[in-house]
């Protein structure tokens, strides 16, 4: 481009020199002619150049706009990259990598489920309900006060335990097997500290007695201890060291209904409570011990806790056999909240055997049925029944992938029961969900 605008310079002072000497007029033209036409040669060739090059200029502009580069713009690009500053190419590097490329540190996390079935023998249960309010229960007795309250988080009547350093006893035997589940309901008040223990034992016939406020009651036994940050156990007997247990997980909520369930199988102790296992023992318990009393006590605990719905049953029935052989299952592991037809978690375990048993057994068909004990009205208690038993045909349905075909379900409400509505124990037996093979 210099060299041609350098020659046209010269042509046009050339020029200009030329016109001023008339005797050089008609070379002078012809010399113009030509070199003009020498110069427009020369400015089109050097303008289609130009022109051309400015077309791929913009060419490889859209090109990379669009992703496709051409090999002259990845080299130069190249080049830019290796010979740019090493920060900013570690920074690239470091922005570029994803996720996936960086290893992810997985956190431990463990499952667990209520593995435990109840049986279907209630030996003993607890509610309140024969006695009124303001009364200390009929059937208990304590070396301190007590008194049947209700209260405004749960329904029901509870037996506060507010005596200072008192027990409560059952006043009857309760003959124990050696498989059996203990479940109570309990609301630690605001002063529950190291916590209510509750103990089972066996009595000493030489030495019975009505209110046992020994340390360590009767010739062996168990104390169960829910307290505020965890769980505490016991075994003892004579002359032996203690057979101690602790757990941390999931301990009891204050001013809360928490429910608590206790499996014992000969020396091992279990215990579940919000929708775990949060205490196993293998050897808890000495040999030979034969439960047959319940109590509950303070030592200078400062806790004066609510309770209520103390349930007894055995446990671990051969579920599949009965429902195969004899046909029908009495389960009174189902659990709701009262007047309510939610399935609630500590149900897992038993709904779990009446799925193996579908399972195993894929031409098998089931009716569940549905029973109220007779307290209430009697059209919602049919009701209640109803929305219960299809709750549980539900439950195996979305938890256990039964086919819902294989199951038809009703409720009977207060209309078959197994035994008389006149006590607690009897009316709870009544309280119950039954499987029967079709």
């Amino acid at each position: 481009m210099k060299k041609i605008l350098m020659t046209i310079c010269i042509l046009m002072l050339a020029a200009g020199s030329m016109q001023g000497q008339g005797w050089l007029n008609s070379l002078g033209n012809k010399a113009k002619e030509k070199a003009k036409e020498k110069v427009e040669q020369k400015v089109e060739e050097k303008t289609e150049e130009v022109m051309e090059k400015g077309f791929e200029a913009v060419e490889k502009g859209t090109k990379k706009k669009s992703g496709e580069e051409g090999d002259e713009t990845k080299k130069a690009k190249s080049e830019n990259e290796e010979s740019g500053d090493e920060d900013d190419s570690a920074a690239k590097s470091k922005n570029t990598k994803t996720a996936a490329d960086k290893p992810q540190q997985q956190k431990l996390t463990s499952f667990t489920q209520y593995d435990f079935v109840p049986g279907d023998k209630i030996l003993y249960f607890e509610d309140f309900s024969q006695d009124a309010i303001g009364d200390f229960p009929a059937l208990w007795t304590s070396n301190g006060s007590g008194e049947v309250k209700s209260v405004n988080l749960a329904e029901g009547k509870w037996l506060h335990l507010n005596g200072e350093d008192a027990v409560y006893c059952y006043t009857k035997n309760i003959a124990f097997p050696d498989n059996f589940i203990i479940e109570f309901d309990i609301i630690p008040d605001e002063e529950y500290q190291y916590g209510i223990t509750l103990t089972i034992y066996e009595d000493n016939p030489s030495d019975a007695k009505e209110i046992n406020d020994d340390l360590y009651p009767g010739l062996r036994g168990l104390h169960i201890t829910p307290k505020k940050d965890g769980w505490e156990t016991k075994g003892y007997a004579p002359e032996q060291d203690w057979l101690t247990a602790q757990a941390a997980k999931n301990p009891v909520t204050i001013e809360k209904s928490n429910h608590v369930i206790v499996w014992i199988q000969k020396r091992r102790v279990r215990i579940y409570h919000e929708g775990a296992k949060v205490l196993d023992s293998p050897t808890n318990i000495y040999a030979g011990t034969m439960f047959n009393r319940i109590r509950f006590s303070g030592w200078d605990a400062h806790s004066w806790p609510y309770i209520t719905n103390v349930k007894i049953t055995s446990a671990a029935p051969d579920m599949r056999s009965k429902l195969l052989t004899e046909g029908k299952i009495v389960s009174y592991g189902i659990y709701f909240d009262s007047g309510k037809d939610v399935v609630k978690a500590e149900s897992y375990g038993s709904v779990k055997e009446i799925a193996a048993v579908l399972n195993e057994n894929p031409d098998v068909k089931i009716k569940i049925v549905g029973h109220t004990d007779s307290d209430g009205n009697d059209a919602l208690n049919l009701d209640l029944s109803k929305r219960r038993a299809a709750n549980v045909k539900r439950y195996l349905e979305t938890e256990f992938k039964i086919a819902g075909d294989r199951i038809v379900t009703d409720g009977l409400g207060e209309n078959q029961p197994v035994a008389a509505n006149d006590k607690p124990e009897n009316k709870a037996k009544n309280r119950r969900v039954e499987f029967i093979k079709l």
